[in-house]
């Protein structure tokens, strides 16, 4: 298989702190890799590592089989969280501003047509709503025709449906070939657009996998969920029950056979709710915190 990152020991530190402690892990050619974690989990830090921003203290990472430098960049594009933008100009002169930065950039109207903008090429950039402007630095971070795209957190407070289209623009980018690494704090975004996640927890990668492998991995049957109380014997023997200041979560093969227990325990089901098990639920199963909260 065609790695076109590869990330081996990676660690950096600031001054006692170990923000990134022996990370490892690869990206495949064509695939869209997620990386997750709370705040201060070390995920910035080392997409910021392997953007070339932040010089790494060991380890190594390669792109297209060699050792990172300023060639392997070149074939890099980044959408950051935030991108400071000139005054004054549309959408259109902003993509030429930017253009004007490469020496062979995608033309303007191929970057207007695949990031969905025509409606909106002559605005002022200022007056964009939010999915438009993501839209738009999407765009930019497209420029250099680049074969590994770098989303940070991308959708960070859009709509539901903004989100949606965001989610369709990205998968189409990345049936054309080009590789995504994704940061999200949305559940539901990583399950749609991952083929592969890792889930990151003080500095260590704690689970890597396809979502729906580790989904299997971790969880079978149904979660039920009910107030904090305390439970009998007859539940905390025979089920896998999870406890967090909000919930008490159990898993379980059988639904029925669970409902039966509690009845029959005067277990008070007020506020009960049966779900199968997300990305979410793996996240808090992992860490003990969900990860939109975070």
């Amino acid at each position: 298989m065609a790695y076109v990152i590869e990330v081996e020991n990676l660690s950096k530190s600031f001054k006692n702190n170990i923000a990134v402690d022996s990370v490892s892990f690869e990206v495949s050619a064509g695939q869209c890799f997620g990386l997750l974690g709370p705040n201060g989990a070390g995920k910035t830090t080392t997409i910021e590592m392997l953007e070339g921003i932040l010089p790494k203290d060991s380890g190594s990472i390669r792109y297209f089989g060699g050792e990172i430098n300023r060639a392997a960049l070149d074939r890099v594009g980044i959408q950051f969280q935030s991108t400071a933008l000139q005054d004054f100009l549309t959408v259109r002169d902003t993509l030429r501003l930017f253009s004007s930065f490469y020496a062979d950039p995608l033309p303007q109207d191929a970057l207007i047509e695949v990031c969905q903008m025509q409606e909106f090429v002559n605005t002022d950039h200022r007056k964009l709503s939010g999915g438009q402007r993501q839209r738009l630095l999407l765009a930019l971070a497209l420029i250099n025709d680049p074969d590994v795209l770098f989303l940070d957190e991308p959708t960070t407070g859009l709509d539901p449906a903004a989100r949606r289209m965001f989610w369709d623009l990205i998968n189409d980018i990345k049936s054309r070939g080009k590789t995504v690494l994704l940061t999200t704090h949305y559940m539901d975004e990583a399950e749609y657009l991952c083929d592969e996640i890792a889930i990151m927890a003080k500095g260590n990668i704690i689970e890597r996998g396809h979502p729906t492998g580790l989904l299997t991995q971790h969880f079978s049957g149904a979660l039920v969920r009910i107030t904090p109380q305390t439970l009998p014997s007859s539940i905390t023997d025979n089920f896998s029950v999870h406890h967090t200041e909000q919930f008490i979560e159990i898993s379980t093969e059988s639904v029925e056979s669970v409902l039966q227990k509690l009845t029959t325990s005067d277990v008070s089901l007020k506020g009960m709710h049966v779900k199968s098990a997300n990305l979410d639920d793996l996240f808090m199963k992992l860490t003990g915190q969900q990860l939109e909260t975070a």
